[in-house]
């Protein structure tokens, strides 16, 4: 997940948020979770029937350079509709979370930076682009909506739903070229009468 992939536009209804300068050198824990009101609202934002819970924990650990890593596990409860049967169903979501946060005004910087690291080592994936600390706040709680946004099935299915199309008989008569029968002339018509006059 990257910065781009955050829906910023719409408004956010879980917040929890925490200023870098009040994380400890030993780092800090936080446990978060939305309430029935917050939860109500992320559904109606991600066209959900209904969240039946969202929690997160996280570890933030500064670095040296202002940088924070962010480290923790978003999970949830939500629920939908089967596209085969239609039917109300529960789905579980469990996303880990292992993102740094850097300076708003640092973000490229840091990106350029891991992307040449990766590229020195044959076979290493180049990690994800940082996270920007806006006004020197993270906010987890926007963090949590994100990764739980991005973990949601677009195409949620009964573990047993099978489709079945429509079934109707087939008319034997019912082939291409069937229209073409009742023009068909006949060969032997009476006398007096030319071929294709009723």
């Amino acid at each position: 997940m990257t910065a781009k992939d955050r829906p910023d536009t719409i408004a956010n209804p879980w917040s929890a948020r925490v200023a870098v300068v009040q994380i400890p050198e030993t780092g800090l824990h936080r446990d978060i979770e939305a309430g029935e009101a917050v939860c109500k609202a992320l559904a109606r934002i991600a066209g959900l029937r209904d969240i039946e819970s969202a929690r997160a924990s996280f570890d933030l650990t500064p670095g040296r350079d202002d940088s924070v890593h962010v480290r923790g596990r978003v999970s949830a409860r939500v629920g939908q509709t089967c596209v085969v049967s239609l039917d109300p169903i529960e789905n579980d979501i469990v996303e880990d979370v292992d993102l740094l946060f850097v300076p708003e005004d640092r973000v490229r910087t840091f990106a350029a930076a891991t992307a040449d690291d990766a590229d020195d080592e044959s076979g290493r994936d180049i990690p994800d682009a940082p996270e920007p600390i806006v006004n020197g706040v993270i906010d987890l709680g926007r963090l949590a909506t994100d990764v739980l946004f991005l973990g949601i099935d677009p195409y949620p299915r009964k573990p047993d739903a099978v489709f079945v199309p429509p079934s109707s008989a087939v008319d034997p008569e019912d082939r291409p070229f069937a229209a073409l029968k009742a023009l068909k002339i006949d060969p032997n018509p009476p006398r007096g009468k030319k071929p294709g006059q009723d």
